[in-house]
């Protein structure tokens, strides 16, 4: 399913329980002196700070003046992942936009921070399907379903290429596991295109990605590319019984990865 986001002040439910079978999420927006507090009750929590400063604090653990992204193209996030059972309160200290991914899932691991400094970036790709992935909530963190990570595609670059899904259970080639994307384009009034198909044809469907588009991805191959001009950015979010990043290739487009290898070397 996708559709295009007006972000209102306040909490937004972009993806609302029983949309999807594990992922729920939600963007808070707000200005200077504005709050939300929720309990994590029986999910885990990955909180990505999109834009600007705030204050959270969980449980009796404050952390002061997180985030220090003018927009989600400048630089890395500041983030926490929350377990079950905390009381969590967000405070504005300007303006902000503040992404909750949430999966149902029993857990009593500790609250993390991870720091802009911790987010690893990966230079994925070559020529125009390379992007920059960071991976944010990873396997270095104790989670027991999320994965959450942001990619930026330059200008006129593809990114989830060559095309891959994760829509069966197939260890250790193939993992299921749903996903949310949520994008950004720079300039704003840019966009782009999303492909979602499957082999058996049954799903074939392209998007137009606009600032703040949402996808869900519950099945088949989702290649994404930015128009020329653009920057596109997109928040994924992951979710599934088995924590793996085990991707199936479309085998017709499978020998770029060959030809990613060469251009490498050329370097």
């Amino acid at each position: 399913m996708f559709r295009k986001v007006n972000l209102e002040p306040g909490l937004n439910q972009l993806v609302k329980p029983g949309e999807m079978e594990f992922i729920e999420f939600d963007i808070f927006k707000g200005e200077k002196g504005d709050s939300y507090t929720f309990s994590s009750k029986d999910y885990e929590v990955g909180i990505i700070i999109l834009t600007g400063r705030c204050n959270i604090k969980v449980d009796d653990i404050s952390y002061s003046s997180l985030g220090a992204r003018r927009n989600v193209f400048d630089g890395n996030a500041y983030s926490l992942y929350v377990p079950n059972n905390k009381e969590v309160t967000i405070e504005a200290l300007e303006n902000v936009e503040i992404a909750i991914g949430k999966t149902k899932v029993k857990t009593d691991e500790d609250v993390k921070l991870i720091k802009p400094e911790d987010v690893t970036v990966r230079n994925v790709g070559a020529g125009n399907w390379r992007r920059d992935v960071k991976d944010i909530i990873d396997k270095r963190i104790k989670a027991k379903r999320l994965l959450i990570g942001e990619t930026i595609n330059p200008p006129g670059n593809w990114s989830s290429y060559p095309p891959h899904k994760h829509d069966k259970d197939n260890y250790p080639y193939e993992v299921r596991m749903e996903e949310v994307y949520f994008y950004k384009l720079n300039p704003s009034h840019g966009f782009g295109l999303q492909r979602v198909y499957t082999q058996e044809g049954d799903i074939d469907n392209v998007y137009l990605i606009e600032d703040n588009s949402l996808l869900m991805i519950k099945r088949g191959y989702h290649p994404v590319v930015a128009a020329p001009g653009y920057q596109l950015y997109y928040l994924w979010i992951l979710a599934g019984d088995t924590r793996e990043q085990l991707m199936a290739d479309d085998p017709k487009h499978q020998w770029i990865k060959y030809v990613e290898k060469i251009l490498r070397e050329l370097k």
